[in-house]
């Protein structure tokens, strides 16, 4: 170091640094290798199974959407055929909808089953102008691992028809020559039932500029009227309007005060005060909230936040301001809050009650959920549920925990304990006859046990799907009564024949009442 001298530069930061020039090649090797066999998913329409969507691999393989999947599979053997999830496809064309509304215009919407409309009328030079916007927005596209293809037109429809069956990937048409572009598009561009389509062929219609000169009324005859209307959409002559994706805002309402507070007293008028605001604000919207958030300023710039939830979807004043005062104790008023705002993170829809049968003087079935919503509020939403039946024979997993609001139903007619011990526990010095007999004595808990009445065997058999040990092994069980009056519940591992069954060790699982 003495004869380098010393030598000190500074680092580029890491995520500020060039991209490197193989990124791309990188990205693109790998959507190859993805797509290396060929795919296609599947979905029922009407009886039969078709092809509604295919890879460039399958396609190249002469696999087209809308052929049977007998047809495919036969056709090509090696086919990758994966069923589609249409209302999964639907949930994610509505959040980038969402995202549209969010970041790009304030008019966008999802055209199942793979598109968006997008609203640039005023607000594309905010990006750069149409065809930057196409460059960024099929950017976003690649790095969110989708291909797409962007078209610009004076009219929705013709923008559809573009971007889907024109020539490149990025399409601008000048105003004024919408005609000129839709004129070389298939007839199938212009989202014609399939029986217009049929029609189309018939009557020899291959490309748009063919149904142009065709007066309207021998069209309208062949085609149907919804083909002259999606033609007079496609060219703006029949008005088409984007019914955009709303962006709800979360309701919030806030209090500013002339004097900070310190008491519970005051704290609590204040939540009133907000809980009102809010009850006003949601009975507008239709909507009951399922979780409050209030958070307090206090005069040091620090913020005390606590949150509540309910059950059940409700706008109810008196039943929110009880929940809220349970949580008084966690606010750290310090020298004193200024300012309070209460929002709802979580809301649902919410109708008007009907009351008709209350005052027509039938009794009224107490609804739980205001319970439940006091009793989590006060030792934790996790510690209340019910028991829900599960198909399971074995019986630690024929049961499982659900919403305490939701009775459950399908209960089985099979006698269970009243207490079931989360997992068994061994039993010592049993006394018993094989191959089925009851136990006559037994251990538990250091405590030991006699035996006066007793009920089974009760076999169940492991599920072998689930794992390979549960193959062969089966559980005896037995309802027992000792001298005291205490019934249990009891089991032997193993038939008492084959040994792969069970090592014919004794466990205790369940106490009747």
């Amino acid at each position: 170091m003495r004869e380098l001298g010393r030598r000190s530069e500074a680092a580029n930061h890491p995520f500020h640094g060039p991209a490197q020039a193989d990124s791309h090649d990188r990205v693109a090797a790998t959507v190859a290798a993805f797509h290396r066999a060929p795919l296609a998913l599947v979905g029922k329409v009407g009886r039969r199974e078709e092809v509604v969507a295919a890879c460039d691999g399958a396609a190249a393989l002469g696999i087209t959407i809308g052929m049977a999947a007998t047809h495919a599979r036969a056709l090509v053997s090696d086919l990758d055929i994966r069923p589609s999830e249409t209302e999964a496809d639907a949930a994610m064309l509505d959040q980038l909808a969402l995202r549209a509304v969010r970041r790009w215009s304030p008019i966008a919407a999802a055209t199942p089953p793979d598109g968006l409309w997008l609203d640039l009328t005023g607000c594309a030079h905010l990006h750069g102008g149409e065809e930057r916007f196409c460059r960024r927005l099929r950017a976003f596209c690649q790095r969110a691992g989708f291909t797409a293809r962007v078209a610009v037109a004076d009219t929705p429809g013709a923008a559809h028809a573009i971007a889907r069956f024109g020539p490149a990937d990025i399409a601008i048409v000048p105003t004024g020559r919408t005609v000129e572009a839709l004129s070389g598009l298939p007839v199938a561009a212009l989202r014609l039932a399939g029986t217009a389509l049929v029609a189309a062929r018939k009557f020899g219609f291959e490309r748009v500029a063919d149904l142009l000169p065709v007066a309207r009324g021998p069209l309208a005859r062949r085609l149907g009227l919804a083909a002259i209307t999606r033609l007079d959409q496609a060219l703006g002559a029949v008005a088409e309007p984007i019914t955009p994706r709303t962006d709800e805002v979360m309701p919030i309402v806030e209090r500013r005060l002339l004097e900070p507070i310190v008491t519970a007293d005051a704290i609590a008028q204040v939540m009133e005060d907000l809980l009102g605001d809010m009850a006003e604000l949601l009975r507008a919207k239709g909507l009951g909230v399922r979780s409050l958030r209030l958070g307090g300023l206090r005069v040091d710039g620090t913020e005390q936040v606590v949150a509540v939830g309910t059950s059940r979807p409700t706008r109810e004043v008196s039943h929110l301001l009880r929940l809220m005062k349970l949580r008084i104790e966690r606010i750290d008023p310090g020298l004193g809050l200024e300012q309070f705002y209460l929002a709802a993170p979580h809301t649902e829809p919410l109708d008007a009650v009907d009351l008709g049968a209350v005052l027509a003087g039938e009794v009224l079935v107490r609804d739980p959920a205001r319970l439940v919503d006091v009793v989590a509020g006060r030792i934790g939403a996790d510690a209340v549920f019910r028991i829900a039946p599960v198909e399971s024979h074995v019986p630690e997993r024929a049961v499982m925990r659900a919403d305490p609001v939701v009775a459950p139903a399908g209960w089985p007619k099979w006698r269970r304990p009243t207490r079931l011990l989360a997992r068994p526990e061994p039993l010592w010095g049993v006394i018993a006859l094989m191959p089925d007999q009851p136990p006559r004595r037994f251990e538990w808990r250091g405590r030991p046990h006699k035996v006066v009445a007793g009920d089974g065997p009760e076999r169940i058999h492991g599920e072998w799907w689930r794992r390979d040990a549960e193959v062969w092994a089966v559980r005896d069980y037995y309802r027992v009564e000792d001298e005291t009056g205490g019934r249990y519940w009891v089991f032997r591992r193993g038939d008492g024949f084959v040994e792969d069954t069970g090592d014919l060790s004794w466990w205790m699982h369940g106490v009747f009442a």
